[in-house]
């Protein structure tokens, strides 16, 4: 087991965004995190990658407490994360985007930086020989030395794992990476996110809101809902749960219903 989530409850002045949620991902699993809107998904999210501090509970990675910590020791501990909007350096190329994803990695010193000579060129050629793998795994030969502002969003987003792959992580952390794409875009990601756990064995929970997307991709699944667990395990079961549905089709009947 990579990562455990113990009855972590997240307020925030007097709203409790979570209550009491435990989770589990076994090492090399793709963990769906779902729920509707407002259910807590990327609050939970937020307190694995050290943006938020649980209230209480606990968070175990391997076999180090991470809860409270902030994000560049998670990013240390072996983490990354892709965020719902696109947190990209927009006047930058694919390459130096993904590059910045090699900073952890990096251990030659300012003057040898400065000069560009002996082990700082040795290791600057290593991290662009790294980056230049993920770009072909990725399959974004054709753009590697465009900007990012010139790129479809669907597009982007793809290059946002990139960077997150390039930290390479022992667990990767993927925020509705779907939003936004089209089916084309979409069917892409499934063949990364595969690619990703077969041929990388890289651990992810993945917040995602298309089901069917859940329900081709996914190991295991874990529904929230106002901020509590409703449901969790083998997409094929949890998916058919009447809570699930429930928490879903409900809400949107009664929206539908406020809305005629």
């Amino acid at each position: 087991m990579v990562l455990r989530v113990e009855d972590v409850t997240l307020d925030f002045d007097g709203l409790r965004a979570l209550s009491g949620v435990s989770m589990s991902v076994d090492a090399g699993g793709l963990a769906a995190l779902v729920g509707p809107n407002g259910a807590g998904k990327t609050c939970l999210l937020n307190c694995v990658g050290g943006f938020y501090a649980p209230t209480s509970g606990r968070i175990v990675f391997g076999d180090a407490a991470i809860q409270g910590l902030p994000p560049h020791r998670i990013a240390a501990h072996g983490i990354a994360r892709t965020f719902q909007f696109v947190e990209l350096f927009r006047g930058m190329t694919v390459l130096d985007n993904i590059l910045l994803g090699r900073h952890r990695h990096m251990r030659a010193g300012v003057l040898a930086g400065a000069l560009f000579w002996g082990r700082s060129r040795r290791e600057e050629t290593a991290h662009r020989r790294r980056v230049e793998e993920i770009v072909e795994f990725l399959e974004l030969e054709r753009c590697r030395k465009e900007l990012v502002a010139s790129l479809p969003f669907g597009v982007q987003k793809i290059v946002a794992i990139g960077r997150a792959l390039a930290l390479e992580p022992k667990l990767l952390l993927l925020d509705e990476p779907s939003t936004g794409m089209n089916r084309e875009e979409k069917e892409n990601l499934a063949r990364f996110l595969l690619r990703i756990k077969h041929e990388l064995g890289m651990t992810m929970l993945w917040v995602e809101h298309d089901m069917e997307l859940v329900g081709d991709l996914a190991d295991t699944v874990t529904v929230l809902d106002f901020g509590q667990r409703i449901a969790a395990g083998p997409p094929g079961a949890v998916l058919h749960d009447p809570r699930v549905i429930e928490a879903y089709l409900g809400r949107a009947a009664s929206r539908e219903k406020g809305a005629g």
